[in-house]
Order: C-alpha cells, then sequence, then structure tokens
C-alpha cells in the first residue's frame, strides 16, 4: 500500500470514529439519564417568515417525535404572519398552535421551553438577548449581529444565563465540513496559503417581496417594537419586508452569505477573526432604491497577530448580477486544494516533482479523496427538497437541549463571525483598511474606532 494511500484511509477510518464518538445516540434509555430528560421541550416561534417557514419549522418537525419537542405558539408582530404562521405550524404538525402579538406575551407564558428565532438581521442579537434573559434555549438564525455592541452583549447573556445557544451556520453540523475541519487540523494538509469564496447568483429580485409589500399596513403591525434600537424613522413597509437591501436592518452580502463561509475559516483554523479586511464594491446593476451593494470583493488577511510572516488571504467575491462560478469554498495549501463545494481533497495546484526539483526540494501533491463516504445518500436527500445541513444543525440543538452541552454552532462560533461581519461593514462604510483591538474588542478603521 503507497503511502498516500494509507494516508487517506487512516484519515477517513479516524475521521469515521471521531464523528461517530461526537454523535449522540438518543434512545428512552438516554433520556432517562438525563435530569427532566422525560419532560417534553415546548418551542416558541419567533418570526414567521420565509426562513422560518421554509427551513427552521420543517426541520424542527423531522426530529420532534423522536425527540419529544412540540411547538405550542408563534410569536409575530405582523397579524398576517402570525396567523398564517400558527396555521401552518397546525397543518405540519397536526397540533393547534396559539397565535401571540409579540415576544412579551410569548415569555409571559409558563409553556414556553426554548424558542426558535428568525427575524431581520439587525434583530438576531437583541431578540437572543432576550429569549436567555427570559430563561429560554434558543436557535437563532445567522448572523448572530453585525454590531459589536450587540455581538459583545448577546455573548454576556448566553455566559451569564448559560442558556442553550445554537447558531444557524448549519455547516458545522454537516460531516462533510466536519471531517475537513479534523483534516486540516491533523495537520496532513499542511498549511493554508489561500482561500477562495464566492457566491454568485443572477437573481433581479433577490430579497426583494413586491407580492407581500403591498399587503403590510402600518396598522397591523408594531414598528416601534420593529425597530428596537435603531434610530427612529417613519413606517416604510420595504424596510420592514426587504431587510436586507437596507442599512442598518442588515448589511446584504455580508450578514446573508459572508458569515456561512467565513465561520469556516474560523472553525478550520482555530483563528478568531481576520487581521485586516478591505473591501470594494457597489450598486452596479439593480437600481431599485436599495442602499446595501449589489456586487462585493473583500480580501480578509488572516494569522497570528505576533508574526507577520505567517498568515494566509481570503479572497471573498459574491454579486446578483451573475451567477457564474456560482457558491464556491476553495482552500489551498502547498501540497492541493480542497473543494467544499464537490466535498473533495485534490492535489490540485500543489508542489509537482519538476518545480520541487529545480529548489532540491520533494514533491508535495496531497491525495485525491472524497470528504463524504456518502455522497449519493447526501444527494438524495437534497433533491427531495428537504435541508440536510438545517436538518442536522437543528437535531445537534435540540440534542443539546437535553444534555445541556454545548451546541456546534456556539454563541462563540456566531461571536467570531460577527468580528469579521463587522470588519468587513466598516470596510464597505468607510473605505479604509479594518483592524480589530482584541484588548478593547472593538472594530479599527483609519486607526479610530468604528461605532
Amino acid at each position: 500500500m503507497s503511502s498516500i494511500e494509507k494516508t487517506r484511509r487512516d484519515f477517513l477510518k479516524a475521521g469515521s470514529a471521531a464523528l461517530a464518538a461526537s454523535a449522540v445516540s438518543w434512545n428512552a434509555s438516554s433520556y432517562a439519564a438525563i435530569v427532566g430528560a422525560n419532560d417534553r421541550v415546548r418551542v416558541g416561534v419567533v418570526g414567521c417568515g420565509d426562513r422560518m417557514k421554509s427551513a427552521l419549522i420543517p426541520a424542527f418537525l423531522e426530529h420532534a417525535k423522536e425527540l419529544d419537542f412540540e411547538f405550542v405558539a408563534v410569536s409575530d408582530i405582523w397579524s398576517r404572519r402570525r396567523e398564517e404562521g400558527a396555521a401552518y405550524v397546525q397543518k405540519l404538525s397536526g397540533s393547534a398552535v396559539d397565535a401571540v402579538r409579540n415576544n412579551d406575551e410569548l415569555y409571559a407564558r409558563k409553556d414556553v421551553d426554548a424558542v426558535l428565532i428568525a427575524t431581520a438581521d439587525f434583530q438576531h442579537a437583541l431578540h437572543g438577548v432576550e429569549a436567555v434573559e427570559a430563561g429560554r434555549d434558543a436557535y437563532v438564525e445567522k448572523p448572530t449581529a453585525h454590531t459589536m455592541k450587540d455581538a459583545r452583549r448577546f455573548l454576556a447573556a448566553v455566559k451569564k444565563t448559560g442558556k442553550i445557544v445554537q447558531v444557524g451556520t448549519q455547516r458545522r453540523s454537516t460531516p462533510s465540513y466536519q471531517k475537513a475541519a479534523e483534516y486540516i487540523k491533523s495537520g496532513q494538509f499542511g498549511d493554508i496559503v489561500m482561500v477562495e469564496m464566492t457566491w454568485n447568483v443572477n437573481q433581479p429580485g433577490r430579497w426583494r417581496r413586491p407580492d407581500v409589500v403591498p399587503l403590510l399596513k402600518e396598522q397591523d403591525t408594531d414598528w416601534k417594537r420593529y425597530l428596537l434600537e435603531c434610530p427612529y424613522e417613519p413606517f416604510d413597509a420595504r424596510k420592514y419586508l426587504e431587510f436586507r437591501l437596507f442599512w442598518p436592518y442588515s448589511s446584504g452580502i455580508p450578514d446573508q452569505w459572508l458569515v456561512h463561509q467565513i465561520d469556516t475559516v474560523h472553525w478550520f483554523t482555530g483563528l478568531p477573526h481576520p487581521r485586516s479586511v478591505v473591501a470594494n464594491g457597489g450598486i452596479y446593476l439593480w437600481k431599485d432604491g436599495r442602499q446595501n451593494w449589489d456586487t462585493m470583493t473583500a480580501v480578509f488577511d488572516y494569522g497570528p497577530l505576533d508574526d507577520r510572516s505567517k498568515g494566509f488571504q481570503v479572497q471573498y467575491s459574491s454579486r446578483f448580477t451573475n451567477s457564474a462560478g456560482g457558491v464556491k469554498e476553495l482552500y489551498y495549501s502547498n501540497g492541493g486544494m480542497i473543494d467544499m463545494d464537490k466535498q473533495t481533497v485534490t492535489p490540485t495546484g500543489g508542489l509537482n516533482a519538476r518545480n520541487a526539483a529545480e529548489m532540491g526540494m520533494k514533491a508535495n501533491q496531497l491525495p485525491s479523496f472524497s470528504l463524504v463516504e456518502h455522497a449519493e445518500a447526501v444527494s438524495t436527500a437534497a433533491d427531495t427538497g428537504k435541508d440536510p445541513m438545517t436538518s442536522a444543525n437543528m437535531r445537534n440543538w435540540m440534542e443539546c437541549v437535553r444534555s445541556r452541552k454545548t451546541p456546534n454552532a456556539s454563541i462563540e462560533a456566531g461571536y467570531s463571525h460577527s468580528i469579521a461581519l463587522c470588519m468587513n461593514v466598516a470596510a464597505i462604510q468607510t473605505g479604509e483598511k479594518v483592524t480589530f483591538d482584541d484588548k478593547t474588542q472593538q472594530v479599527m478603521a483609519g486607526g479610530k474606532v468604528y461605532a
């Protein structure tokens, strides 16, 4: 057997064992060993928009019966959404749930143990703080926060209360990503020298809701409650329903897409945040009143803060104007490449014998292998219209609510991606090279604190 083949087999064998060890096999005897495990966990929905209905509710219901969870209430400040949301949950679960006007009413109830939160981007952190301070565990959609003030508040609240919080960065519960993380941390991949990430679509209506905006009337919602701590401005149905297009309700591309991908960089490397960020872009095509860019390129510098001779760049690009390139996450070392889109390790670009010989070195090329042992099964699951990544992340949270263990996408992981996100936002809004002060936990732009 070649050394390359032995390396490949050893990694896959070790990876499978590690994943099996980290997984929790839940059955009646497992539950009986946990205090309160025989009690049904009753869950409330906070914000019943598209993401909640299309992904989180179905993912929850995939595991609810087995793990003894149930929905009991839907909270949404828009009357239409809360009534439709309650009806939707009843349709899928077969059980009636209550529709409540806001989170004050939700947390006043005695029958809510935990919540799923999928509200507007800028609301996630404050709604998360609200939940844990009310004594509830929470599954909170990403981004965790796009201001450091909110990120610090959320982290502190979770630490103080000890509540179980899972962030919606579902790659952390996906087997191929778990194997990639293990492979990189084993040292077999070598030092990362570059990461290229893209998220490209060609969708004029991306994040637009022209069919729903006319239906929202100010008297049917609570605009001041929607704004939370944002500066007051008159009611605007677009900023309520198309919030991803408007700052300070979202930063658009960074809030929605960057955090998913940059989170893997922190996870795979153990680095808590970039050393610096620069960004450029604009609204080049879709002139529809939006404030957030339809095209962005950003460069993130990573590595030890005390050794600038070591490190790598993450080149991140995203556009709404042409879908070529799609969604890509490519990690490079001197020996080859990890392609998270194809879920493979290959010697692509690795140091070959000819180029190595010129410098009196040995060739350095990785073995080729798949990060997924059952790729066909994963593909089939995706073809059914289900979201296996969100399902796995939801299940992990539900299991951790039972066991009180730290979830895969912990609040610390959410805080880390929030730093990168806040640095990206500062680079967009100032045009400066942005850094981060570890002592003060503040983003710095042009040598000044960026609020």
